[in-house]
């Protein structure tokens, strides 16, 4: 049975003046999936997420989220309260407390009691803030006011969260930390957007991606599916003999595309297109051949490397 779409979008198009900023977007992201959407600033990834936020209106086309379809008049407002949308530039009130911040946009989603107290603290532990709920938020650093922000987009509990930059001008710990929650989230079941121009963000966080370049979604995919299409293996071999013996076998194995020394060392990076199996009979013929080989490691080529293998593919 094909999975319900929490998100599903047809021929979603914005123009701003002369400038199309989205263009004929045929966006479909299954219920419980975190969709990446990656692409270089002015690609129309903050115009997509505000148009799916209600934040802007469409030029044309149409959203459903779960089947509904998505108007942004004052219709719909039960199928709104179910969206978290985290803006990257959402400004916080630097003079409140953290408790008092977060209880402004409970009452704001008519949370009642004895539920609001409840949920603050759900979120507050959830961000990680629990013990900064007495602090003003001026005193808070860079990664616990972003945890704050997230902490507000859930606090009505959406079923959809929609995630724009959300780690930009981030440190790595405090990028660790705000990908730990998105983690957190996922496994309980939310679907999230989540847009960044930096891959490395998104590609352990992420069932799916998006790729976007100036308006139009060029690739979408599952991370499985693109790991199998264009994911070559590598394998890394040191050897203790000489390196020329161990390149003289490799010369006799038609799954062995290439491979370059490592620069300074007897390893070398192994370029391989056969399966595990493959890879194990080329193993054993190179100890048969006598190889002295100290190490031998199967590795997959990352998403980075990935990504910047289709840009070629579609600049070629």
């Amino acid at each position: 049975m094909a999975k319900e779409l929490a998100i599903d979008t047809r021929g979603l198009t914005k123009q701003f003046d002369r400038h199309i900023a989205v263009n004929d977007v045929d966006l479909q992201v299954a219920t419980g999936e975190v969709y990446g959407l990656i692409g270089p600033n002015g690609a129309g990834k903050t115009t997509l997420i505000r148009m799916l936020a209600t934040a802007e209106e469409p030029t044309t086309g149409e959203i459903y989220l779960s089947g509904e379809r998505l108007i942004r008049d004052r219709s719909n407002s039960n199928l709104k309260r179910r969206l978290g949308y985290l803006p990257d530039d959402f400004p916080l009130y630097d003079d409140l407390v953290v408790w008092d911040y977060l209880d402004y946009f409970a009452r704001l989603y008519h949370l009642k009691e004895p539920h609001r107290s409840q949920r603050l603290y759900e979120v507050l532990e959830l961000a990680q803030l629990t013990n900064k709920r007495n602090s003003q938020i001026s005193t808070l650093s860079r990664g616990m006011k972003q945890r704050l922000s997230l902490a507000r987009t859930i606090i009505h509990e959406p079923i959809l969260l929609l995630l724009d930059e959300p780690v930009s001008g981030l440190d790595p710990l405090a990028r660790m930390q705000f990908r730990e929650i998105i983690k957190t989230l996922r496994e309980a079941g939310m679907t999230i957007v989540i847009s960044s121009h930096v891959l490395s963000d998104l590609a352990e966080l992420c069932t799916s991606v998006g790729i976007m370049e100036l308006g139009y979604l060029v690739e979408s995919a599952s991370l499985e599916e693109l790991y199998k299409r264009l994911s070559r293996q590598q394998i890394l071999m040191s050897t203790l003999g000489n390196l020329d013996s161990l390149q003289a076998e490799l010369k006799n194995h038609p799954k062995v595309e290439g491979w370059e020394v490592v620069t300074g060392t007897t390893n070398l990076r192994v370029h391989f297109s056969g399966n595990p199996e493959e890879s194990a009979t080329l193993l054993r013929s190179l100890v048969e051949a006598g190889v002295p080989l100290s190490e031998f490691h199967c590795t997959q080529e990352d998403l980075e490397t990935i990504f910047l293998k289709m840009g070629h593919q579609q600049a070629s």
